[in-house]
């Protein structure tokens, strides 16, 4: 199992959710956060201050997937993530020992599986 995290712009967030949707990769876990890559840095002028603005608002995706979905999983956020500009984030695909659904006391695959649903044939991810 796999822990997808991805760093991405706000204003791509709706075309990476629906390629998500498309490759039935459904459970997730979205933030708001702020961070600093290669991107230039604002200068801002506040009360008379020259302000230099080096932290830029990303959304972070987390995404728990069997092995065989990561490939898939990534792939969508690549396709959809992508403007070409500096500043388009990074996808980190992190290892998971283990993984346990709380209403169910499932864990491993079964705990990545959506509620009700099968893994074979499916997308497997599950909110973080």
């Amino acid at each position: 199992m796999k822990l997808i995290v991805a760093i991405i712009r706000p204003d791509r967030l709706n075309e990476v959710l629906e390629a998500l949707y498309r490759a039935e990769v459904t459970g997730l876990t979205v933030s708001r956060v702020l961070g600093h890559g290669g991107e230039t840095d604002r200068v801002e002028t506040y009360r008379g201050t020259t302000v230099k603005m080096e932290l830029q608002e990303k959304v972070r995706l987390e995404i728990g997937v069997s092995e065989s979905f990561v490939e898939i999983t990534v792939q969508a956020i690549l396709a959809r993530a992508r403007t070409g500009e500096v500043g388009d984030g990074k996808v980190f695909v992190l290892d998971v020992n283990q993984v346990y659904r709380i209403r169910t006391g499932e864990r491993d695959e079964q705990a990545v599986t959506p509620a009700g649903g099968q893994a074979g044939g499916h997308a497997v991810g599950g909110a973080v």
